[in-house]
């Protein structure tokens, strides 16, 4: 009956009954990862297995899925019986990480030795390695797991993750070649056997599977099938693919839910070649929040859960996209970057920003630090014709081969034997890509002060770990490089002036991606950012949707919104849910004359 009712849900007996004790939920940010992680762990617990369902992901939202306060130890989760939930903290992880590294010179060794050290671990590697370290703990140390049968983890968006994934062996290769026994994340010694073991676990399918979770467009399905291949390479092969959020029968007369079934029909039919190999689940597209215990449970069951509907609140007070666009305009240069939770639509709204600005004739450059790197789907195979728009990336592998060069030709120019090989041994470090992407990041920036540059920023963890960072990294360019750039050290000024940079926080009508934005934007605040404003994007209530499923999670929207409108920005706008991914010149101008207000 159980194995039935997973299969009504599209969560099919395959992802449950024969799930090994180690299964990982990854996928591009918005695709349900959390959801579908929650759900499984909950079926799971539901069939007698003690499970552990676990969050690597550095902008969490696990609490908020299961209803529940977690901490970085397991805790039991109310209301099911047999599952424990804990959410790794980066940043706690990275706090005690820099102390059990300190704390034994303090009192030692003098003072300024203590504070470089301290300085060396405050970069967003050191949060990234201390994170994972927590993470390798729980593969590699099988007393962490013992009272488990089942350990869930629902991981970070999928460039994190890949980084995450990729670790062990970056780091056991930096290690074995390491003759110094030291890094930019501290001593090594000890750590060399974990990371194998958690890679060797990660690489055996009857320990390990990794469920890549899409929703059915090409771009979500797309990005699974890049990690496939990613994961494949790292001899990580046993995988499964989990296609979220489908709507298969809409009701007649709603062209937009005809529009998005046509349009998740298209997706599974023409899967890449990489997915359409792998065993498969889909998960329908539900008129209910996929949230707490009974909202999780019906997801799992694929029945309905015995609640009201949600109410339909009036929504007042945004303003049209095109308005802020044209606002920005009017400052005549400057920086301009979309952030918000992945997934959200942060690439298209810079693409559309971008084009209208060049539009307008000013001269615009259009850059990314996103390590998915979706423009091309967004501008579409002919572009956009705006002749002053430049589109540039800032790639990981060019900008560090850079900087290494750089390095070694300023630094290293003189070294020889011992100190020449410190140097090398530093730049080979894992560390020194983050490095060089947040300087190529700072000579952007600096790039905006005699014309507009718009930059489609990475995921919020990601984007947030490069602000807060900007000290660390200052400090850390200066002491690999012997120097800090100008770009660099006047970084933090002009991304806290609001007459120079332009920040419009983009999230979906969901409670999570909302409630994500609202930290980000308090987070902005605590760093002397104010943004510009809000963009509520892919908005349902918006488009006068009229089937069952999709006017349900209108409705539910409403609510949403007006947290958005009444109690966080200052100003906001509101998209349309549309028939297509706008892309191209056409698609991309259709949002600046999108319809501006929803009412209940």
């Amino acid at each position: 009956m159980a194995d039935l009712a997973l299969a009504q849900a599209g969560i099919t007996p395959g992802l449950v009954s024969a799930a090994p004790r180690f299964v990982f939920f990854t996928g591009k940010g918005g695709a349900g990862k959390t959801s579908v992680a929650s759900a499984v762990a909950v079926a799971l617990a539901g069939r007698g297995a003690r499970v552990l369902l676990v969050s690597t992901d550095p902008a969490s939202n696990l609490d908020e899925v299961l209803g529940a306060r977690l901490g970085a130890d397991p805790h039991p989760v109310p209301g099911v019986a047999g599952l424990a939930a804990a959410n790794l903290d980066p940043l706690a992880a990275a706090a005690a990480y820099r102390e059990r590294v300190v704390g034994p010179y303090r009192g030692v060794l003098p003072q300024p030795a203590i504070a470089s050290i301290e300085e060396q671990l405050s970069g967003a590697c050191t949060v990234e390695i201390a994170a994972f370290d927590e993470f390798t703990s729980l593969l590699a140390d099988p007393d962490a797991t013992a009272g488990f049968d089942h350990v869930i983890f629902d991981t970070a968006p999928t460039g994190h993750t890949l980084r995450l994934l990729s670790l062990p062996g970056a780091w056991t290769g930096f290690i074995d070649a390491s003759t110094l026994g030291t890094s930019c994340i501290g001593p090594l010694a000890g750590q060399r056997q974990a990371y194998r073991e958690a890679l060797e676990t990660l690489a055996d399918p009857a320990r390990t599977v990794i469920a890549l979770v899409a929703r059915p467009d090409p771009l979500s399905l797309g990005e699974a099938a890049r990690a496939s291949g990613e994961l494949s390479k790292l001899g990580i092969t046993s995988q499964r693919l989990v296609i979220n959020g489908v709507l298969r029968a809409p009701r007649p007369g709603d062209d937009l839910a005809d529009a998005l079934a046509e349009r998740a029909g298209r997706a599974l039919q023409a899967l890449p070649e990489a997915l359409a190999r792998l065993p498969r689940d889909e998960v329908p597209l539900v008129a209910w929040a996929p949230a707490g215990i009974s909202g999780l449970r019906a997801l799992a069951t694929g029945v309905a859960p015995d609640e009201p509907g949600p109410q339909q609140v009036p929504v007042t007070g945004v303003v049209p996209f095109g308005e802020m666009a044209e606002d920005i305009a009017a400052r005549g240069h400057g920086l301009v970057m979309t952030m918000g939770k992945g997934g959200v639509g942060k690439t298209t709204l810079a693409v559309a920003i971008a084009a209208e600005l060049a539009r307008r004739g000013h001269e615009v450059d259009l850059t990314t630090t996103d390590p998915a790197a979706h423009l091309d789907a967004v501008l579409g195979e002919g572009g956009i014709d705006a002749g002053r728009l430049r589109v540039s990336r800032i790639d990981p592998t060019e900008v560090t081969a850079a900087y290494v060069a750089e390095v070694l030709a300023s630094a290293g120019a003189g070294l020889d034997g011992p100190a020449l090989t410190v140097l090398e041994e530093d730049l080979r470090s894992p560390c020194t890509e983050e490095i060089a992407v947040f300087r190529a990041f700072a000579a952007t920036v600096a790039a905006a002060a005699g014309k507009f540059v718009v930059v489609d920023t990475a995921p919020t963890g990601h984007t947030l770990l490069l602000l807060d960072a900007a000290r660390a990294y200052h400090r850390e360019a200066g002491r690999q490089a012997g120097g800090v750039p100008p770009e660099v050290e006047a970084l933090l000024g002009r991304l806290t002036d609001p007459a120079f940079t332009h920040v419009l926080i983009v999230t979906v009508p969901e409670a999570t991606p909302v409630h994500e934005a609202a930290a980000l934007q308090a987070d902005l605040r605590r760093a002397g950012i104010e943004p510009a404003g809000w963009v509520i994007n892919q908005s349902l209530a918006a488009a006068g949707v009229t089937d069952p499923v999709l006017a349900a999670r209108a409705a539910a929207e409403t609510r949403h919104i007006a947290e958005v409108t009444t109690g966080h920005a200052t100003r906001a706008a509101i998209l349309p849910m549309l028939p297509a991914p706008p892309a191209g010149q056409g698609g991309v101008a259709r949002l600046l004359t999108a319809a501006p207000a929803v009412s209940g």
